[in-house]
């Protein structure tokens, strides 16, 4: 995909092929200009991208965490909620069962 600036044409990569020429960069098996002939890209890009990955990287992790923690917390909640319902219940059937001997 491509649009037209002042300049000239720019290309617009996909996330995709970001991702995966980012991930090239940092196995570090081939240079940055093998990397950019292999994906067709700016070898600056490559650089940008790289860093942008690494930063990110520890993002992924920690939202997975707080996403699973928090349907923990949501599912703790339940549980409490339903026990409470059901200490509800059992005193009311025990007071009902006094009236009944």
């Amino acid at each position: 995909m491509s649009h037209t600036n002042g300049r000239g044409t720019r290309r617009q990569h996909s996330p995709e092929i970001k991702a995966k020429v980012a991930l090239a960069a940092i196995k570090g098996e081939h240079t940055a200009n093998e990397i950019a002939a292999m994906y067709g890209v700016h070898p600056a890009m490559i650089t940008k991208w790289k860093k942008q990955l690494l930063e990110e990287v520890p993002q992924v992790f920690a939202s997975r965490r707080s996403a699973a923690v928090r349907a923990q917390d949501d599912i703790t909640g339940t549980l409490y909620q339903e026990i409470g319902r059901l200490k509800i219940e059992l005193d009311w059937l025990k007071k009902k069962a006094e009236t009944w001997t």
